[in-house]
């Protein structure tokens, strides 16, 4: 890294923090949309880890733990080798309606990060623009990057680990190299890791144009998510967690020689994984009978393959469905709400996973 790092409006010098701003847009009724960012600049040199929240704009712990991180990390500044980029509200306009979506558009902002090797035929539209400048300034400075989000309402805390895959943009031994990256990332943070869905649902779900899979994918930079909870108000025992997490990621990657004073461990409050087989990202089972959801498990539970999670029940009280596990597992949350309608998710799970996370591109996309 140069002495001096500068990001958007943010420029820090050696041993100095700097606040400032990346304009993202220009606003019809006048003004710019911008990004708060922030710089802690080390004395001296070393990598760069950048720390992301808020791209959903009603996963409040995320934008909080990205604001704590770059305090804590600052408050050790002086001993700090490389420096942290935060940029806590990646989505303003859906922060600013307590939305998971913003209001340029109804879509996922979280899917139009660039993927040079699957581009699209048509033009690139408002949220896809501000996702592409903020992917050009992390892709010119970052080594690392921590992407921080909630789940659901009652889920556990944990990181996903992003499938890396080969082609066109680097080979099998390369995304080999960057995957044993990933795995230390992964594991610094000290919460329950789960590899992304199978890699041809990956593709599906354009998850390599996340923040975390694009920093993966397209940039070759170690990236991970972070899910910190549930949706709306910051909760304390996650935000701890997910702070110490990064804090961790930057003693690992040589940031920090040990945790400043105050930075509790990770793992306080945050249950541990109950499984010791490797897991990946599952959303369901999923009921075939319309009625009210009758949760049979609790978050944290492990599961194995036929048993029941939950059952339907009619508005009288009549079970007409149980609800089984497709696969070994545990739960990471609940469905929300009462009702269900045919086809909908119950829960959310972490099962076996006997799938690569190396894989070619082509294979996925099959």
């Amino acid at each position: 890294m140069d002495d001096t790092l500068a990001v958007g409006t943010a420029i820090a010098e050696p041993g100095e923090r700097a606040d400032g701003w990346i304009e993202a847009t220009d606003l019809p009724t006048g003004g710019t949309e911008r990004l708060p960012v922030i710089v802690v600049n080390g004395a001296a040199d070393g990598p760069v880890l950048w720390v992301t929240g808020g791209v959903h704009g009603d996963e409040a712990t995320g934008v909080a733990v990205a604001q704590d991180a770059a305090a804590s990390v600052d408050d050790a500044s002086a001993e700090l080798a490389g420096a942290v980029v935060s940029v806590p509200v990646v989505n303003p306009a859906g922060l600013r309606r307590t939305e998971r979506t913003s209001y340029y558009g109804g879509d996922d902002p979280n899917r139009y990060f660039p993927d040079t090797e699957r581009g699209d035929s048509r033009p690139p539209e408002t949220q896809e623009r501000i996702d592409a400048r903020l992917f050009d300034l992390l892709a010119e400075s970052a080594d690392l990057l921590v992407d921080c989000h909630t789940a659901q309402a009652g889920s556990m805390p944990f990181t996903i680990r992003d499938r890396v895959l080969y082609g066109q943009e680097r080979t099998e031994t390369e995304a080999a190299a960057l995957a044993a990256d990933l795995d230390r990332l992964a594991s610094a943070l000290d919460l329950p890791v789960l590899t992304e869905y199978p890699a041809e649902e990956y593709v599906e779900q354009s998850l390599q144009r996340s923040t975390a899979g694009a920093a993966l994918n397209t940039a070759g930079i170690p990236a991970v998510t972070a899910e910190l909870g549930g949706h709306r108000v910051v909760e304390e025992d996650a935000r701890t967690a997910g702070v110490a997490g990064i804090v961790a990621a930057a003693v690992e990657f040589g940031l920090l020689d040990s945790p400043p004073a105050g930075v509790a461990d990770a793992g306080d409050g945050v249950p541990d994984a109950p499984v010791e087989y490797a897991v990946r990202r599952s959303v369901g089972p999923r009921v075939e009978e319309a009625g009210l959801v009758r949760h049979r498990v609790a978050v944290g539970d492990t599961v194995d393959a036929g048993e029941v999670v939950a059952e339907v029940v009619t508005p009288h009280g009549d079970v007409v469905e149980a609800v089984e596990s497709e696969r070994d597992g545990y739960v990471i949350a609940r469905s929300e709400g009462l009702a269900a309608y045919e086809g909908q998710a119950v829960a959310s799970m972490a099962v076996r996973d006997d799938g690569d996370v190396v894989v070619p591109r082509d294979a996925a996309e099959e």
